[in-house]
């Protein structure tokens, strides 16, 4: 299985990177470097290096074929040894692999039709909901190829899943569910007009720069945000009172600490008026919060599912 956690890592590190560098490209202005043209750049599969914008844009797109070249090599090394019990299966790598092909692809068209589009506001966040599926189906499969804490030995787990085991299990699930909303609102704040610069301060708007559509977004997206930075707490504080497993209760600390850097970031964002660049580290916080997210609820459901086998093999006895 070493191969196959190098490679799911590698991919994982690529959609990472990927997902970082999309902002980079939205906040210096440089989504339409290569024109409306897709895949091509400008009419050319190798341009001119000559301007900022393009160079931006193309890296981008470098980044996007690395990726799939990757998540492709990894399905092909899953196919291949899929006889052996940790590659196929229900709990086995095959599956989140061959699902992390299916969304790089999509993922790649609805690249296409944002530059077709001219950069819609709608597709950006759909486009961003499909990447951050990707990266969450890449954590499965290297969480279940023994990274990102995958290889542990079980016997530190729960006997018996009891009721605090699945009040963590099903916090972990509504986390998930938070993160995903406070990322499709943060991308739709990000993108619509107006919509970024419509609530002036933090945490609270002490000014209303934009009325509509784009106000409220923006205050959607920020009372998600701290819905989801409460929970967090609350599972931080919680879980290690539950005597759950350390790997569960690392995770959950991870991911509280990865959501106060990532609201420190948005409050010196937006009183210290960043430059463009270092705005971009906004979505790289956000993007590892929800990956750490996703870890998190990986450990928990992996407990889950061992408490139940080992309440199916008393019940069978």
């Amino acid at each position: 299985m070493t191969a196959v956690r190098r490679l799911a890592y590698a991919a994982l590190g690529l959609a990472f990177v990927q997902i970082v560098f999309g902002a980079i490209v939205r906040i210096t202005g440089s989504g339409m470097g290569c024109g409306d043209q897709w895949p091509k750049c400008n009419g050319e599969w190798f341009p001119p290096h000559h301007r900022i914008d393009l160079i931006i844009e193309i890296s981008h797109r470098y980044i996007a074929l690395a990726l799939s070249i990757t998540v492709v090599a990894l399905v092909i090394l899953a196919l291949s040894r899929r006889r052996s019990p940790e590659v196929s299966g229900s709990g086995g790598v095959l599956r989140p692999s061959a699902l992390s092909g299916l969304l790089v692809v999509t993922a790649a068209l609805l690249g296409a039709v944002t530059v077709k589009l001219g950069l819609n506001p709608f597709v950006i966040a759909a486009h961003l909901t499909v990447a951050m599926a990707l990266l969450a189906s890449l954590a499965v499969a290297t969480f279940r190829a023994g990274g990102l804490g995958g290889r542990r030995d079980a016997a530190g787990l729960r006997p018996v899943m009891d009721a605090a085991g699945l009040k963590t299990h099903r916090a972990a699930r509504i986390a998930v569910g938070l993160a995903l909303v406070t990322l499709v609102m943060g991308a739709l704040t990000a993108n619509l007009p107006d919509a970024a610069s419509s609530c002036g301060g933090f945490p609270w708007c002490r000014t209303i720069n934009s009325g509509g559509t784009g106000l409220g977004v923006q205050i959607a997206h920020r009372v998600v945000a701290f819905l989801l930075f409460g929970h967090l707490w609350g599972m931080a504080a919680a879980i290690p009172r539950r005597g759950e497993p350390p790997a569960i209760v690392m995770a959950a600390r991870v991911a509280f600490g990865a959501a106060v850097v990532q609201v420190l970031v948005a409050a010196a964002m937006l009183e210290m008026q960043f430059p463009p660049v270092v705005r971009s580290l906004h979505q790289a916080v956000g993007t590892f919060v929800w990956l750490a997210i996703v870890v998190l609820a990986l450990h928990a459901s992996r407990a889950a599912r061992s408490a139940a086998m080992v309440v199916q093999q008393r019940v069978a006895a």
